[in-house]
């Protein structure tokens, strides 16, 4: 057994960065069994949003208002999950497709609710990770180009739950061809 538990996150936002924009869902499952998953709609906590943003998200701003959990319960159910599926000694570890970005407003939003981030201070980045398993260059880590090399079963649709898992399942894929070589 790895020391490592891979979770595959991903995240709605409604704008480019936290602190200015509102994290709005979160989608996360473990790599190594989809079925183990969480998703979380939250209220926006800011008025600020860019409506593009908002636009492929799909969302209805003033709906998450009402219906969303406030920041720190989804906090702390993302939090509970993660505590749940990690068996004792192991490390979960955040991996996202342009983990920068999806790390960012997690980080942001435990640092923020919660005082600290189960994730610790790190992320896996797919694109980097799939750079360096194919020696391709930057512009052929497009999502698309994985899953035509790749082909997963699964596929993205902004949805963050449904993104989570073809996440998962396109990381899934890299490390079975990593431990092929």
């Amino acid at each position: 057994m790895t020391d490592d538990l891979y979770i595959s996150v991903d995240i709605e936002a409604s704008g480019p960065v936290p602190g200015i924009y509102s994290l709005l869902s979160i989608g996360a499952c473990l790599v190594s069994e989809p079925a183990q998953e969480i998703y979380l709609e939250l209220q926006p906590d800011g008025l600020k949003h860019d409506p593009e943003a908002v636009a492929v998200t799909g969302f209805d701003l003033n709906k998450l208002k009402r219906e969303g959990l406030s920041p720190q319960i989804a906090m702390l159910k993302l939090e509970k999950w993660l505590t749940d599926v990690c068996p004792p000694g192991q490390k979960v570890v955040f991996v996202g497709l342009n983990a920068p970005f999806d790390w960012s407003f997690i980080n942001y939003y435990f640092h923020k609710y919660l005082g600290t981030n189960p994730f610790g201070f790190t992320a896996l980045d797919m694109k980097a990770y799939y750079m360096g398993l194919t020696g391709c260059c930057w512009n052929q880590t497009k999502s698309s180009q994985m899953a035509d090399r790749l082909h997963p079963q699964n596929s993205p649709n902004h949805n963050a739950l449904d993104d989570a898992r073809f996440q998962g399942e396109l990381f899934a894929l890299m490390l079975a061809e990593a431990r092929k070589h």
